[in-house]
């Protein structure tokens, strides 16, 4: 059997509408994803946010529990405080690092609290009081 010189010359290759199809259907998987996968970092970075608030928080309650009081400011739990001896200074297993939030903020801390004791939260995504959802603020 011969083929003829039509059948010969033709290649097996994609046409240019099959190549923009894929790449509509690219683009249409894309637009919904990808708004699902940054909605996923921002709730994965707020329930970072609330694991290292009670780690904090714990770290509060056993310098009051060590010293009597509570710390002045967040660095008391990294850094001996100047009322406190050397020998007696018993630091949390926390390190600077730890007093940060996942937005690269420090977390707040305020002594006596408006709602206990002690006030710790961090504003969220925006830096700013109150907010929506990667924004709003998270409190212990």
């Amino acid at each position: 059997m011969r083929r003829t010189r039509a059948a010969r010359g033709r290649r097996g290759g994609f046409t240019i509408v099959e190549i923009l199809v894929v790449v509509i259907i690219i683009a249409v998987l894309a637009t919904l994803i990808v708004p699902a996968y940054f909605g996923r970092v921002g709730s994965a970075k707020r329930s970072v946010a609330k694991r290292n608030l009670a780690v904090i928080e714990s770290a509060i309650e056993m310098f009051s529990s060590d010293y009597g009081r509570l710390p002045e400011g967040l660095d008391e739990l990294v850094e001996r405080p100047a009322d406190v001896a050397e020998m007696d200074w018993n630091p949390p297993a926390l390190k600077p690092k730890n007093l940060k939030d996942p937005w690269s903020r420090a977390y707040l801390y305020q002594a006596p609290g408006e709602h206990g004791a002690y006030d710790l939260y961090t504003l969220g995504r925006d830096g700013q009081e109150a907010g929506e959802k990667e924004d709003a603020d998270v409190v212990n």
